[in-house]
């Protein structure tokens, strides 16, 4: 117990001399002896230096040993794949970002695989050193069919032997965590959420997706699929009715990055169009991307309306390539404006595309300290 306590202090305040951990603990110098001895032992604690210019004798500095253990995060995009490698006290060892060459279920297994190597190389480690892996994918790990669901856009993602052999390559402590929640725990831990009870991550870009964080701590529902708004009944006007709503989730299907370019192109915008040049040309003056931006701004107002009229959140994170445009949270703000009686913050993320990569990282690091304070 002792070990744990000092271990903790040296975590949260260090580098910090065994007088601070005594003083921090309320234990005994004698005992916090004892504990820094037996940590230092185990690898987990080094001396990071020492101090001067006090009365008596120089007093080593303890720190947290970096190496003492390492996290694996990657994120599984329909477009491009993320990853990175952190030590134990947090500071990135190698990142790396890669556009997906296969979209097939298990072949993405295995890039995943290849990325994962390249990673654990650049942070001049084996792969078998890492300690934990935690996958940000679209979609919900459903532990009934051991298998990931509603994993839009992703082809053969949802097929069991997928989760299994994510496992088998990674190692069976394997998390599969919701690419959105992660990113509303990054936002939580170091981006716009720090300090914020209740608030909400909204992804807008090639899908959507939102993480919700009820104070403090990410919300899941009971089959891991609260914040799944691409379901929302909002939109049918633009994409029409659907028999199969379920399988086609109507929100996505009107208001993510595909949906925006179809509203420019029934506009008569030409030429190779994407989501971006659309926000490039209304930013321009252009009448028909205008109109449609102006529809993708009322449609994503309506869905956050939905949202804040149930979770009553303080804040609204916009990430994503449409949800991070310039100008698009100002809109945004400014339609939901009349459609609700309590309007909340609306920022842009402040992470970009790591986010989901930092929510990963974060995730693991966390579960690598409980076991480690756990462990005899």
């Amino acid at each position: 117990m002792n070990e744990r306590l000092v271990l903790e202090v040296v975590r949260s305040r260090g580098p910090v001399s065994r007088s601070e951990l005594s003083h921090t603990t309320g234990l005994s110098k004698p005992t916090v002896a004892v504990a820094v001895s037996a940590l230092e032992r185990c690898a987990l604690v080094q001396v990071a230096g020492v101090r001067t210019g006090m009365r008596g004798p120089a007093a080593a500095l303890y720190e947290v040993r970096p190496d003492a253990a390492f996290v694996l995060g990657l994120d599984v995009g329909r477009e491009h794949q993320r990853g990175a490698v952190v030590d134990l006290s947090g500071s990135v060892r190698a990142r790396a970002d890669q556009r997906v060459r296969i979209q097939s279920g298990g072949s993405r297994s295995l890039e995943l695989m290849a990325l994962a190597e390249e990673l654990a190389a650049g942070a001049g480690i084996r792969r078998t050193s890492i300690s934990q892996v935690v996958v940000g994918t679209p979609g919900v790990y459903d532990p009934a069919r051991r298998a990931i669901a509603a994993a839009q856009g992703l082809p053969g993602w949802e097929h069991p032997d997928v989760a299994q052999e994510l496992r088998e390559l990674f190692g069976p402590s394997t998390v599969l965590e919701n690419d959105i929640a992660l990113a509303a725990l990054a936002e939580r831990d170091i981006g716009h959420g720090r300090g914020i009870g209740t608030f909400c991550f909204v992804s807008i870009g090639i899908g959507i997706g939102m993480g919700l964080v009820i104070d403090g701590r990410l919300y899941r529902g009971v089959h891991g699929a609260a914040g799944e708004i691409a379901y929302l009944p909002v939109g049918t006007a633009r994409t029409g009715a659907d028999e199969d709503a379920r399988r086609h989730a109507r929100l996505e299907r009107a208001a993510a990055a595909s949906a925006v370019v179809r509203g420019a192109r029934r506009r008569g915008l030409g030429g190779p169009v994407s989501a971006v040049r659309v926000f490039a040309a209304a930013a321009a003056g252009d009448e028909r991307a205008a109109s449609a931006v102006a529809e993708e701004v009322d449609l994503v107002a309506q869905a956050v309306a939905s949202v804040v009229a149930v979770v009553d959140p303080e804040l609204i994170v916009l990430g994503g390539a449409i949800g991070r445009a310039p100008g698009f949270a100002a809109a945004v703000a400014e339609a939901l404006e009349p459609m609700v009686p309590f309007r909340p913050q609306i920022r842009v993320s402040a992470l970009a595309e790591s986010a989901v990569v930092d929510g990963c990282v974060g995730m693991g690091t966390e579960i690598v300290w409980r076991k480690l304070l756990d462990r005899d």
